[in-house]
């Protein structure tokens, strides 16, 4: 699973051929490591000479895998180049080849290996929760770690597909969908009872027994038997016709419109395939795209595209591959898993699922039949994606190339970085700092910044921007090689660089001279600063343009870079007065008592249930906090001189 995110070797005459001396010397370090490597199934880590991690693979036997790579022919370009920079081997051993397909797929994930193929988009998705509990069932969206218990339905690709089918669940079973606290303190039914989207059992508005049945057909209807609900809703309604209770079958007659409505939907729903995940790959111009379909109870819950990071030359079947592995490393997988790709080990891909899912799952690359039509469907889907993401991408560089022609610089920057100030008075000033690149925003390389404010005169946004700008690039001094060096490196590589070629000031003159400074203190001449000060009246589109040796210009109305930098500086606004309001709501609700420490969470709540408020603990003598339960004679001491002493 070798990927394209390598760096030139510096010792090559190509990208493609290491030096001899470099491809010999990482020859001979394997060999000396190879002595000592596990017979039996395990994992293996190959490192340069910083100790960064260049690919993680695993294996049956890890001493004859390794032993291939101590041959100094027969490898292509990327092996070859890897072999080159190895300077270090690090080895696991696992009891079985499944757990090393899972050691593997972790270690990649946390470590992300330049040689590897990485799933960029590690995200959770949402699933519906029918939680069980001593009060009446619940149904809920649910993310993350199954920490409740319950029954957990999905997953879905997005969050608008999952509630979508709540809201209709809701309408159809009218189960409740509210916590446990505000259950227990109801005294009258709420809204959504009076919508008609909850039975209200909280306030008995049903009996226990209704409910049940309500939750029995909620589950049946989730687990794939939503024929026989509808069927078993329609007689009922049709009794309750007949009966001339027609109320009563208006409600019944709603619950089957909101099934209907959830079926139809789905789009494209199998008839044969209850419950399967479909994987499509596809390539083009050296970018691969992967769609994945989620089926289940036989209906479509959605699609989501991936775009894994992988080296061009890799068959799709490689990079299915190892993107099934890494997929599946942290969820649960269905009864069946079917591929667009023959892929190098289903068998032991198909078991390694087994054991983490605790149920059998089977993995196959389907020929025929509905399942190869779900596979099929897949692939136009991928292609589909992968079109709009190129066209995308050749978008974006237009209009890279277009700031780079309006700035004056030598090319098209391929980083762009964009930072901004907000507060209230100086209160809560936060910094932000938003990236752009050929690929977009790059919202994972986003940073804020928590201005310290206490030698800086309130309101003062210079020195705020002179503070962010400082910690930015004196970390990132540290952190990376010199601009000059990180460019010679990166200039061919498809990895997004970590220093910016641009940099984009949201303010005046004053705000682009402490950019300036701040640049020239640290020895920082190989980056483009420009500063965008607004219009009058801030009107968008008469912006002012500050760059070193121009006049402050404007660019034409209709110019291309004048909306990109719109696009950017706004986007950098609304990041940072984001952030600048949640950290102003995080100190609305700040306590005196987390000032304190060792007061925790359980402490907090056991002196607020004692005394109400934190004003009534700061009154308290020192006997009333000794007798508040889980509080002991020394953390009574503790709250009681916190507040005699002004702390």
């Amino acid at each position: 699973m070798i990927v394209n995110e390598d760096q030139p070797d510096l010792d090559s005459p190509s990208d493609d051929a290491p030096a001899p001396a470099s491809l010999l010397r990482g020859a001979e370090v394997i060999r000396a490591h190879w002595e000592h490597a596990p017979e039996g199934p395990g994992v293996y880590r190959m490192l340069d000479g910083d100790g960064a991690v260049l690919y993680v693979g695993k294996a049956k036997s890890v001493k004859k895998r390794i032993a291939s790579y101590t041959r100094l022919t027969g490898h292509v370009g990327r092996i070859a180049r890897m072999i080159a920079l190895t300077a270090q081997m690090v080895f696991v051993s696992t009891r079985t080849e499944t757990d090393a397909l899972l050691l593997e797929s972790n270690l990649i994930k946390q470590l992300k290996p330049r040689f590897n193929v990485l799933l960029r988009d590690d995200k959770s998705f949402p699933y519906i929760l029918l939680a069980s509990s001593t009060r009446a069932a619940m149904l809920t969206k649910h993310r993350g770690a199954r920490t409740i218990p319950g029954d957990y339905y999905g997953p879905f690709a997005s969050t608008w597909a999952v509630n979508r089918t709540l809201n209709a669940l809701q309408r159809a079973f009218l189960l409740r969908s509210c916590t446990d606290s505000y259950y227990d303190n109801r005294t009258r039914p709420c809204l959504l009872h009076q919508i008609k989207r909850c039975s209200a059992p909280c306030t008995g508005e049903i009996m226990p027994d209704d409910y049940a049945e309500l939750v029995r057909e909620a589950k049946a209807f989730l687990t794939g038997r939503s024929q026989t609900v509808r069927a078993t809703l329609a007689a009922e309604m049709g009794k309750a016709a007949e009966a001339l209770e027609f109320e009563r079958a208006a409600r019944l007659r709603d619950r089957i419109a909101a099934l209907s409505a959830i079926q139809g939907a789905q789009g494209i729903n199998p008839k044969s395939v209850e419950e399967a995940d479909v994987f499509a790959i596809t390539s083009e111009a050296g970018q691969f795209c992967v769609e994945v379909f989620f089926f289940r109870t036989f209906q479509n819950w959605g699609n989501c595209a991936y775009f894994p990071r992988a080296d061009k030359s890799l068959s799709l079947g490689d990079v299915l591959g190892a993107f099934v592995g890494q997929f599946y490393a942290e969820r649960p997988a269905p009864a069946l898993v079917l591929l667009s790709h023959e892929i190098e080990e289903p068998g032991l891909i198909a078991e390694a699922l087994t054991n983490w899912s605790g149920h059998k799952v089977e993995v196959t690359t389907p020929r025929r039949g509905e399942k190869r039509e779900l596979v099929n469907h897949a692939e136009q889907n991928a292609r589909e994606a992968l079109a709009r993401r190129l066209s995308d991408a050749a978008s974006q560089t237009q209009l890279l190339e277009a700031l780079g022609v309006a700035f004056a610089m030598e090319s098209a920057p391929r980083r762009v970085e964009i930072y901004d100030n907000s507060h209230i008075m100086g209160t809560n000033a936060v910094g932000a700092m938003v990236v752009a690149g050929a690929a977009g925003f790059m919202k994972a390389h986003y940073r804020t910044f928590n201005i310290d404010a206490t030698d800086l005169t309130p309101g003062d946004d210079y020195a705020m921007m002179r503070q962010v700008l400082t910690r930015r690039f004196s970390r990132l001094k540290r952190e990376a090689p010199a601009p000059e060096a990180a460019h010679l490196q990166q200039a061919d590589s498809e990895e997004f660089p970590a220093w910016p070629d641009l940099v984009l000031i949201d303010g005046g003159q004053g705000q682009f001279d402490a950019a300036l400074g701040v640049l020239k203190e640290l020895g920082i001449d190989q980056v483009t600063a420009v500063g965008i000060a607004k219009g009058l009246d801030r009107d968008a589109g008469r912006e002012s343009f500050f760059c070193v040796g121009r006049a402050p210009f404007r660019l034409p109305p209709r110019d291309p870079a004048l909306y990109f930098v719109q696009r950017l500086r706004d986007e950098a606004h609304r990041f940072a007065i984001g952030t600048h309001r949640a950290r102003r709501k995080k100190d609305f609700i700040k306590s005196p008592l987390d000032e304190i420490a060792g007061i925790g969470p359980a402490r907090k709540r056991a002196l607020l249930s004692a005394f109400g408020t934190a004003k009534a603990i700061a009154r308290a003598d020192l006997a009333d906090l000794e007798k508040v339960p889980g509080i002991n004679a020394a953390t009574a001491r503790l709250v009681h001189d916190h507040f005699r002493s002004g702390g």
